[in-house]
């Protein structure tokens, strides 16, 4: 087997279907899960997105994994949260075909153990990674059976328990799912009639019986081949139309899923961006006022108004590294009841610790709904600071870079360092910056923090001057 190092990544596995990935190879990726979690699990449910390759993939796993004698359950299409519902719900290790917002080229599995336990590099991918390479070992027992259950119902039942939509004043959204699996998601859990689900590009949309909205679909159709733009709502350029479609219709808010629906990207009634650490924040704050007290964790790239936030309103906030796989340990570690990320991830301890896209949108909707201020002004209040957002550069040698920037701002009196992940400058007036390697790519990623958008510029360009001189 040749060397699959290309294709397992710090917490999935994906690659380009016909080249990288296929279906001989995703079976035996499936007999070598089914031999990893056997131990612990007699079945595996699996779940799909919307792209050509997906139902293949997803049949030729459930084949490895029957051929090692566990039985498989198909929910079909799903969205990558809702297939921590049926891991959570099920109590059952899981499976997820997609590959998020990468062009229709790609594909590839997420993976998780029951109730949604994670399943990176070090907690099960390496281990795949070795038997696939080595060889799967054959099983002369009986093989599994499959069965198939659809809990796209259940699953929008159960967020509606977690987040009371019905109270608040009737709201105007737009949500863009970018022919992702929003589309999928989105009608069920807000109670879209099908005739309401087209992109007819009116500004009507739908209400649902008991709950004040209306939704004003576009791109719902599901095509993995992406005719609109990409299913990538952190890039800018991504969520145009949706900033468009928002002014023109005069939308109280706007929502954008990414291809597998698990993040989701929130622009406000002006159509501006909200940050997700904004996000972060609001969502923080309502869980906080449901249990006092409790920690809340976010990654080392949210703005430092996140943390700030949350102790003023009680809680106990918790630094991490980026990357679901160390927010969910942390989480089960505190046992914190919300987690947040800069890229649009949001993690709760009543959706197993899992990230839902959905959720946090039901929740900045609930709060909107719930008080009589556009969205700019009530996400203003969570919004403290300027931000770069993040900008990579390619490099050649990414240690030597790192160690360039630390050496020039390591001589300036009151700057503090941090190497969590990456190196993190804490610079004397409050401003910082973090820079980490790509686990996949030739890549330092920067994201900068400051007072104001001309200090953010200023610190962004001595920064950039260094690692790209």
């Amino acid at each position: 087997m040749a060397d699959l190092s290309g294709i397992v990544k710090a917490y999935d596995i994906r690659g380009v279907v016909g080249e990288q990935i296929d279906a001989p190879l995703v079976r035996e990726f499936g007999a070598a899960f089914a031999l990893l979690i056997k131990p612990d699990s007699p079945r595996v449910v699996i779940g799909h997105d919307m792209r050509d390759s997906s139902p293949g993939l997803a049949a030729a796993f459930a084949d490895g994994v029957t051929s090692q004698g566990l039985d498989v359950v198909l929910i079909g299409l799903a969205s990558t949260d809702e297939l921590y519902f049926a891991s959570g719900s099920m109590n059952l290790p899981g499976a997820m075909f997609t590959a998020s917002h990468n062009p229709a080229k790609y594909n590839g599995i997420k993976l998780c153990r029951a109730g949604a336990s994670p399943v990176g590099q070090d907690t099960g991918l390496a281990e795949l990674r070795a038997t696939v390479e080595d060889g799967v070992p054959a099983f002369s027992g009986q093989p599994g059976t499959v069965t198939e259950q659809d809990v796209l119902t259940d699953y929008a039942a159960y967020l509606r328990n977690l987040v009371d939509l019905s109270g608040g004043r009737r709201l105007k959204i737009v949500v863009d799912a970018g022919n992702g699996m929003g589309g999928h998601t989105v009608p069920t859990v807000f109670g879209m009639s099908a005739a309401s689900r087209s992109d007819s590009g009116e500004g009507g949309g739908e209400r649902r019986a008991g709950l004040p909205f209306d939704i004003v679909p576009m791109y719902f159709e599901l095509d993995g081949n992406f005719p609109n733009h990409e299913a990538n709502p952190l890039d800018p350029a991504n969520i145009v139309d949706l900033q468009a479609k928002v002014r023109e219709v005069g939308a109280d808010a706007g929502v954008a899923f990414d291809g597998d629906a698990d993040r989701c990207f929130v622009v406000d009634e002006r159509g501006e961006p909200v940050s997700p650490s904004a996000i972060t924040a609001l969502v923080a704050v309502r869980e906080l006022a449901k249990e006092p007290g409790s920690t809340i964790i976010h990654n080392l790239i949210t703005s430092h108004g996140v943390p700030e936030i949350v102790k003023e309103h009680g809680g106990k906030p918790v630094r991490t590294r980026v990357g679901h796989s160390f927010i969910k340990a942390e989480m089960a570690t505190t046992g914190a009841i919300f987690g947040g990320e800069h890229s649009a991830h949001y993690y709760f301890r009543d959706f197993w610790r899992a990230d839902t896209g959905m959720l946090a949108a039901m929740h900045v909707l609930a709060a909107l709904g719930e008080q009589d201020r556009p969205l700019s002004e009530l996400t203003a209040e969570y919004s403290r600071y300027a931000a770069s957002g993040e900008i990579n550069s390619t490099v050649d040698d990414q240690i030597a870079r790192l160690m360039a920037v630390k050496d020039s701002f390591g001589t300036r009196p009151g700057v503090t360092f941090d190497e969590m992940d990456g190196l993190t400058v804490q610079l004397p007036d409050g401003g910082w910056f973090n820079l980490r390697p790509s686990n996949t790519e030739p890549l330092l990623r920067l994201n900068v923090e400051a007072a104001d958008a001309a200090a953010v510029k200023a610190l962004t360009d001595e920064v950039l001057a260094i690692v790209r001189g």
